[in-house]
């Protein structure tokens, strides 16, 4: 069993080797990945989250900064459902691993906890202060601590469905791809039941070449490959559901069909989102007329 000082949770024995791939220039991959450069109207689209999450968590009963981890970044935000013993949704937020917080996202889960699901947002540390690879263990201790108290919490801990929007997609399918007995004996190899990782990067040797991002991430290729997902390969067939939306760039389309191609026993399917940039696509997931909702609850094992 080989571990890496980057992602000591995974088995790389199956790992594929990293391919040689060319990138193209330094602007092209600012161009592809720059999402919100490419969105001149994220300013309003954040404010509008902001206003639709107050008033998410004044409608909602919710559990504020649970503590998982020994560090002030290293809490959750808890919205029970009304029953107990109710399956979880673990939403992880994105912002390339430096930026936003759990709260702006609570605007997702009222449309979860009317259907019957608990939702719990974890924060993070951000970059640069808090590596990638920092940042994935962080999610391995907010699995891991909700896996442990579902008493307490109210939740069914064999009913638990991660997911994420785009670094939070990455580091949705990096849960996915723990071998969870590494990380703590007491912790089953089937920890989750699903994964739906929307807009996400699972190679991040382009991304961190992208110099919009380089201060804060400073990444070389071999390091960035040690925190992607298609690094590895899950050891059970754990369901993936993937998006992207129609309007995200050429590279945000590659890196959703890649996680596919390299998971081909975990994938189910892919859901379009026409039409949607890269911060729209997120918000389909707490839409309840939308058929990624809609294929969420049935990993939950919620009927739509």
């Amino acid at each position: 069993m080989s571990r890496s000082p980057a992602a000591p949770h995974l088995d790389s024995s199956a790992a594929p080797q990293a391919p040689k791939q060319e990138w193209g220039p330094p602007e092209h991959l600012d161009r592809q990945y720059n999402a919100r450069a490419a969105i001149p109207d994220h300013p309003e689209i954040f404010a509008r989250w902001r206003a639709a999450s107050s008033a998410a968590r004044n409608s909602l009963r919710y559990e504020p900064d649970c503590h998982y981890g020994p560090s002030p970044a290293e809490s959750l935000d808890l919205y029970p459902a009304a029953r107990r013993d109710a399956p979880l949704l673990v939403f992880i937020h994105g912002g390339y691993w430096r930026s936003l917080d759990k709260q702006d996202f609570s605007f997702l889960a009222p449309a979860f906890v009317r259907a019957g699901v608990a939702v719990a947002m974890p924060n993070y540390g951000l970059a640069p202060a808090t590596s990638i690879a920092d940042i994935v263990r962080q999610m391995l201790r907010a699995m891991a601590w909700l896996y442990r108290n579902p008493p307490q919490l109210g939740i069914d801990g064999r009913r638990i469905v991660v997911a994420g929007h785009s670094a939070g997609a990455h580091l949705a399918a990096m849960m996915l791809a723990a071998d969870w007995p590494l990380w703590g004996r007491d912790l089953p190899r089937n920890l989750l039941r699903g994964a739906v990782c929307i807009s996400g990067v699972y190679d991040l040797r382009p991304v961190v070449r992208a110099p919009f991002l380089q201060d804060d991430l400073k990444l070389d290729d071999d390091e960035a490959w040690m925190v992607s997902p298609v690094a590895y390969r899950p050891k059970l067939s754990t369901p993936l559901i993937t998006a992207v939306g129609g309007a995200e760039s050429d590279e945000f389309q590659r890196q959703n069909r890649l996680i596919g191609e390299i998971w081909p026993h975990c994938f189910r399917r892919d859901l379009p989102l026409p039409g949607r940039h890269h911060l729209a696509s997120v918000e389909t997931l707490g839409d309840p007329g939308h058929p990624l909702f809609h294929a969420t609850l049935r990993l939950l094992g919620k009927t739509p």
